[in-house]
């Protein structure tokens, strides 16, 4: 049985919230570099980045969550947190038109009736649309495994949920989640917070283990038990 505790809450809020905006973010990625691509070939470069990103993940996790019980890396896996933060910053900053027409080739909106691209994504071929995908899914699902393990930090089982969830987000819901962020962008921005609050609570709690855990504990920043 789990414990219900605050501690379990907070990491449980967190994990599902990171998971959706980035969701979101590999959505809007993934379309971007599929959008020159007709309906045919589309469907298999998304279909090829999502299972890319889920095996991806399920590495990234098995080895992330060992690196981090080591002394020094759960500081520096908070630093690269920061990155996250700055490139999500900087992403929240694109023009919506950029935004949308990553929405309407993930989706499927920008195929007129005769099954060509309406849109004006530059034409690719199905080889550099899936290097494309492949190459951000590298970077993308480290940024994930590395947000929820950060954020479940002493919960095991919420890790596990939030690597679940992260799958099945991208495999079931991600045109419906990159448009629902493209259209409340509020939500990418509480997001971004989260993932903020994340990295600087490793920054803290990493930096305490190096110092032999002379910090003291702030409640707001410490989620872990008593030492």
């Amino acid at each position: 049985m789990f414990g219900l505790d605050a501690s379990f809450i907070t990491s449980f809020l967190q994990v599902i919230m990171i998971d959706l905006v980035l969701a979101g973010d590999n959505a809007v990625v993934i379309g971007l570099a599929a959008a020159g691509l007709p309906k045919a070939l589309r469907s298999k470069a998304i279909l090829i980045g999502i299972a890319a990103a889920t095996v991806m993940r399920i590495g990234f996790a098995l080895v992330t969550t060992q690196l981090l019980a080591i002394t020094g890396l759960l500081l520096a896996g908070g630093i690269l947190l920061l990155w996250v933060c700055w490139k999500m910053y900087q992403e929240l900053h694109t023009s919506e038109e950029e935004h949308t027409d990553a929405t309407e080739a993930v989706t499927g909106t920008d195929i007129d009736r005769d099954g060509r691209v309406a849109g004006g994504a530059k034409p690719k071929t199905l080889r550099q649309a899936v290097t494309q995908i492949i190459i951000a899914d590298v970077s993308m699902s480290l940024d994930n495994v590395l947000a929820v393990a950060g954020a479940a930090q002493h919960h095991p089982e919420v890790l596990i949920f939030g690597l679940i969830l992260s799958v099945a987000l991208m495999g079931v819901a991600s045109s419906f989640i990159a448009a629902l962020l493209n259209r409340f962008r509020w939500i990418a921005w509480v997001g971004l917070v989260i993932i903020l609050y994340v990295a600087l609570k490793m920054i803290y709690e990493g930096a305490d283990q190096l110092l032999g855990y002379t910090l003291p504990h702030i409640p707001f920043v410490y989620s872990g038990p008593a030492h």
